[in-house]
């Protein structure tokens, strides 16, 4: 009897740890351990800036109420008063907690957890596309894709530490997980509803992330079935309203801070000496920087770590599990999901590759975690041809990356 019940707990054991809810636990607790050992988690960070917003918010203003301690890099200062320039719906989800515990909230504690319910969500985004049958993975190679997405990509390096760029990439990937779980799970307008509305808070957090709507786009119109152009019509608007709200608050949102709905500040933040020069010759966009980006996040290579590994690093090389993305080009079993995926990670790089950095002072190629979602997708599909022994082996490289590059990293 004892040696059933060790057995069944033992089975219930792994079957938590390959659940979503195992896989948030199991990434809370590497997260909060890499934190503690690097010192981050005793205090809120350096720039805790959404804290400040929301404390703005909850007192009726657009500019901070009260200034961080410790820096006041990246923000803008425009007729005495200081604003951020990030989109704000972190700040939004953050009013209850700041309301309550004040605005010296610990953000690298709420980066960390908000990292681990992205796991979490991988995990159940992983099974419900396995259940609709658009994905045909065992469980042990969901489990593998999630340790390679939890501790083998940027998303470990960004989930440790606070910081508005860290948070507000975290928060955005989010509603992208939501919308892509919405999309695969729910049926008829309730779908087409909390996609747009998900969608439509990536964007209010980075706004090239509505991008990646491409794919659960293309995705829902193929699950129309009947195909009835007056319901189309009416899932497509359904879908468009929370995305045109999130657009015209966002637009009503520039216009109450710098008097032009187009002007989100920009060009009087304060950004780092390094980018002046390139940023009054080029402005924040432009085909100048292209080069550079594409050497830093797909080119790259950090080790031996140096000054220079602080820059950026190749994706597929410190991730090499994401090679299997490529593989998904040989015989696909749908071209028009496979090329929406493909799109979807394209059309959101277009911003990302005219921008005048690279995401400075990190490890890895930081902004490429805005359209991992539909990369991870891609990447499944060609998983399905590899072998076990394989897909371990290239998970742990990628652990084995992104763990020596936290081990070096200094703060």
């Amino acid at each position: 009897m004892k040696k059933w019940s060790a057995i069944s707990l033992f089975t219930s054991a792994i079957n938590f740890a390959l659940s979503p809810w195992g896989a948030a636990l199991g990434a809370v607790i590497v997260y909060l351990l890499v934190s503690y050992l690097k010192g981050q988690i005793f205090r809120p960070s350096d720039h805790p800036y959404y804290s400040y917003l929301a404390d703005a918010f909850l007192h009726g203003q657009s500019w901070l109420r009260v200034l961080p301690p410790r820096s006041i890099h990246d923000l803008i200062f425009l007729n005495g008063h200081y604003f951020l320039y990030w989109a704000p719906f972190p700040a939004f989800l953050l009013i209850p907690f700041v309301a309550l515990f004040g605005v010296e909230l610990n953000d690298v504690i709420y980066t960390i957890l908000i990292a681990a319910f992205n796991v979490g969500l991988v995990s159940y985004l992983l099974l419900v596309a396995n259940e609709t049958g658009f994905l045909r993975l065992s469980r042990i190679q969901r489990f593998l894709l999630v340790a390679a997405f939890a501790f083998g990509s940027v998303h470990f390096f960004l989930a440790p530490f606070g910081k508005v760029w860290m948070t507000g990439q975290l928060v955005g990937f989010s509603c992208t997980l939501l919308a892509y779980i919405a999309a695969f799970s729910l049926r008829g307008w309730k779908a087409w509803f909390f996609t747009g509305l998900s969608l439509a808070c990536a964007m209010l957090t980075r706004n090239q992330m509505v991008f990646t709507g491409i794919f659960p786009a293309i995705y829902l119109l193929m699950k129309e079935k009947p195909w009835i152009w007056k319901h189309v019509f009416r899932h497509l608007a359904v879908a468009a309203l929370p995305l045109l709200a999130g657009l015209g608050f966002l637009l009503y949102y520039n216009n109450v801070r710098f008097g032009s709905p187009f002007n989100n500040g920009l060009d009087y933040h304060n950004m780092a000496e390094s980018f002046k020069a390139d940023y009054q010759m080029y402005g924040p966009f432009n085909l100048h920087y292209v080069p550079k980006n594409i050497y830093y996040q797909y080119i790259f290579y950090p080790f031996p770590y140096r000054e220079e590994s602080t820059v950026g690093g190749s994706l597929f090389l410190l991730s090499p599990v994401f090679f299997a993305a490529f593989v998904s080009f040989y015989k696909p079993r749908s071209k028009i999901y496979l090329w929406a995926l493909v799109a979807s990670i394209l059309v959101t790089n277009i911003p990302i590759l005219l921008l005048m950095g690279t995401g400075q002072t990190q490890f890895g190629p930081r902004y490429t975690l805005d359209f991992t979602v539909p990369l991870l997708l891609l990447t499944t599909l060609g998983l399905e041809r590899w072998k076990t022994w394989l897909i371990f082996l290239l998970t742990g490289i990628s652990i084995l990356h992104y763990s020596l590059g936290l081990y070096f990293l200094t703060f």
